[in-house]
Order: structure tokens, then C-alpha cells, then sequence
């Protein structure tokens, strides 16, 4: 009797190059170049002891001038996954530009290494690391936009429903650099997406308006409104975020107010559709936006996210990286 082939320890990768050299934000990926990333996020997290060349040699330094759990331990671990290494810059009391300016560290570093992850609040300092170097840079969260997070966000969502187009994804909370980045992926995506702030906080309207164009082409529906009940009736999914962003630490008590409706709770869920997912990019703080019922209860995949962040990351250091 013939013995079956054995299976393929290390299956290939498509590891040609993006439409982007840069990861700054979603919006300049085309939907094709988000679903490969999704594709070698699944492979790579099949297969997590193999691929472990795939950036052998090759250095990431990772620039951050704000804290960070997630975003610091998954593209550290996921360079060394790769066969990479990774050097951390703590720039959390000297901004990037205070003591060098941007385009000379931008210069230096690409002498050195192949890739760079920045951690900013200003997005044009990553705008102005992208174009004085020709090494790929990856946005580890600006005040603007966060899209290492949506994709690992629409990731999750893809794993757990196994297709996102046509799904509504309600983000309830402040307009702000996470929501942008949902909306700018959901839209590429064919998710339908709905955003709801309390007057004043809603997304900036350049992201709104842009992202409302690219709607149109792919059949999907952006939604701004301040009413929580109509933006959770429905929802496959809803998702949060703090109410105060690194920055904003002295509005928190103001917020804290304007906030108290829009907080995620048992009924809020329970208006979305049964079995809605509860999403949270984190981190949280429970009995603020979010209930510790929603927060640890079965409907949230906040940690699969979580785990998420890894494998994304690693795919789009893969593709990224030569």
C-alpha cells in the first residue's frame, strides 16, 4: 500500500512586491494589495515554526515616541519570527526632528537598516521618513491613522466570518486615528461601515469624504451619525476605543461626560445582530467605553485581534522588505 505524500513543511509565499513601497496608510493600498497581506497573515500564522528565512539577516528599527504594548512586542517578535532582527528607539522625551531633523534620521537609518516602523503623533513626520529614505517605513500609529490595527481589525473579521463584504461594522466612540483607519479599510473591503460620536468628535471629514468616493465603486455604505441605538440596530459587529487618545490625557474628565452615552454595554449589543462580535483595539478601560460584561464576555475578540497584530505585521514586513 502506498504511503501518502507527506505535507509541504513550508508552503511557498507570494512575497511580490505591494502597489505601495510604504505601509502610511490603508488608503493608498489597493484592495488587492490588502488581501495578499491577508493571505500571507494566514500562511505564516499555519505555519508559525516555518518561514523563519524569509527575512534572515534583514534589520527593522522601530522609532516610538509613545508607549506601546502591542504594537512594540509583534513587530519585534515578528522580526525574529522571520529570521530578522530589530532595534528599538525610545523617542518618547525627544521627538523625531528635536535633536536631528527627520530627513537626516531618515538618511542615517537607511545606511543601516531595511525597514523602519515609526510610532508618531504627527503623521507627516512619517510622510517625511518615507520620502528622504528608500527603505520601506510602516506606520505604527500616528494622530492620524492607524492601519497596522484595521488590517489585523478586518483580519480577524475575515477569519471569523470568512468574508467581510457586505457586513456592517458599527464603530461607536471619538472620530479618531483608529476610526479613521477602519474606515478607509472597510471601505476598500466592501464592509459597510457606520460611525457614531457624539457631536464634535466625528472623523475628520478629508477621510469621510474620500472614503465615501471609494464607497461608490465598491458598492459599500459610509454612515456618520450621533445616535447610538440606530447605529448598533443591525450590526454585525460593534467596536470602541478609549475616549481619550495618548495626548489627551488632560480631557479625560471632560470626555468622561460627553462620552457616558456612547458607552458599549449588554444592550447596546444586544440591538446588533445575535452573535455580533465586539471589537476593541486596546487598550481598554472597563466601565468607561466598554462594560466588563461586553468586554469579557463571548462575544468579544478583542484578544484575537490582539494575536492578529503578529501575523499581519509579519506578512507586511515579508512583503515590504527586501
Amino acid at each position: 500500500m502506498s504511503q501518502p505524500a507527506p505535507l509541504d513543511p513550508s508552503p511557498k509565499l507570494d512575497l511580490s512586491p505591494l502597489s505601495v513601497p510604504d505601509l502610511l496608510c490603508t488608503s493608498a493600498m489597493t484592495t488587492r494589495d490588502i488581501e495578499r497581506v491577508f493571505a500571507v497573515a494566514r500562511t505564516l500564522k499555519a505555519g508559525r515554526t516555518v518561514h523563519t528565512d524569509v527575512l534572515r539577516h534583514k534589520r527593522l528599527a522601530m522609532i516610538f515616541e509613545k508607549d506601546s504594548l502591542r504594537t512594540r512586542f509583534t513587530f519585534d517578535i515578528g522580526m525574529q519570527d522571520l529570521g530578522g532582527s530589530a532595534v528599538f528607539m525610545d523617542h518618547r522625551d525627544a521627538r523625531l526632528g528635536s535633536r536631528e531633523s527627520v530627513k537626516d534620521v531618515a538618511k542615517n537609518l537607511e545606511r543601516w537598516v531595511h525597514g523602519i516602523v515609526a510610532r508618531t503623533f504627527k503623521h507627516k513626520v512619517l510622510e517625511e521618513l518615507a520620502m528622504h529614505t528608500g527603505i520601506p517605513v510602516i506606520n505604527g500609529l500616528s494622530d492620524f491613522v492607524h492601519p497596522c490595527q484595521a488590517l489585523s481589525d478586518f483580519f480577524t473579521l475575515s477569519e471569523k466570518w470568512g468574508s467581510v463584504k457586505g457586513r456592517t461594522l458599527t464603530y461607536v466612540g471619538d472620530g479618531n486615528n483608529t476610526c479613521h483607519a477602519l474606515i478607509h479599510t472597510a471601505v476598500k473591503l466592501g464592509t459597510n461601515i457606520r460611525v457614531c460620536s457624539p457631536e464634535g468628535y466625528e472623523p475628520n471629514a478629508r477621510v469621510v469624504n474620500e472614503a465615501m468616493r471609494v464607497a461608490q465603486e465598491t458598492g459599500t455604505e459610509v454612515t456618520i451619525l450621533n445616535d447610538p441605538d440606530a447605529a448598533a440596530d443591525g450590526a454585525d459587529a460593534i467596536y470602541t476605543d478609549v475616549w481619550a487618545s495618548m495626548g489627551q490625557e488632560d480631557e479625560i474628565e471632560e470626555r468622561n461626560g460627553i462620552f457616558a452615552a456612547y458607552q458599549v454595554d449588554e444592550e447596546m449589543m444586544a440591538r446588533a445582530k445575535q452573535g455580533a462580535l465586539f471589537m476593541h483595539c486596546l487598550p481598554a478601560h472597563r466601565g468607561w467605553e466598554v462594560t466588563q460584561e461586553v468586554m469579557d464576555g463571548p462575544q468579544s475578540v478583542v484578544y484575537d485581534i490582539a494575536e492578529n497584530r503578529l501575523h499581519v505585521q509579519k506578512a507586511v514586513l515579508a512583503l515590504l522588505i527586501r
